[in-house]
């Protein structure tokens, strides 16, 4: 009998019946695994879509002959450096969905 003969033989009918449940648990298993990468994958999709759609849809104001000069972004709030026409500046916390400012500091 050569060395190819014994790798044809059929398993032992035990030995079977535990290759078919190791197979049949790599089956669920990667299954499973595939379920959990696609729910991952599907939630940041999901997040960075909800990020691009914020539309900001307010108006700020400012006094004539006033600039930004400088920005900083928290979230929904902005920090706005003001420079006034006759030169003075001013920092402005806004609300950036409406617009609205939250509060004004002059700076000297």
């Amino acid at each position: 009998m050569s060395a190819s003969d014994e790798d044809d033989q059929p398993l032992d009918p035990a030995l079977e019946r535990v290759r078919r449940k190791m197979i049949r648990l790599l089956v669920v298993s990667f299954g499973i695994m595939t379920v959990g990468l696609m729910a991952v994958l599907g939630t940041i999709v999901y997040r960075l879509g909800e990020r691009a759609d914020q539309n900001f849809g307010g108006t700020i104001e400012l006094p004539a002959g006033a600039a930004i000069s400088q920005t900083s972004l928290d979230g929904e709030r902005a920090l706005l450096t003001i420079t006034l026409a006759g030169g003075g500046r001013e920092l402005w916390l806004v609300d950036l969905r409406d617009g609205q400012r939250l509060g004004k500091l002059d700076v000297k």
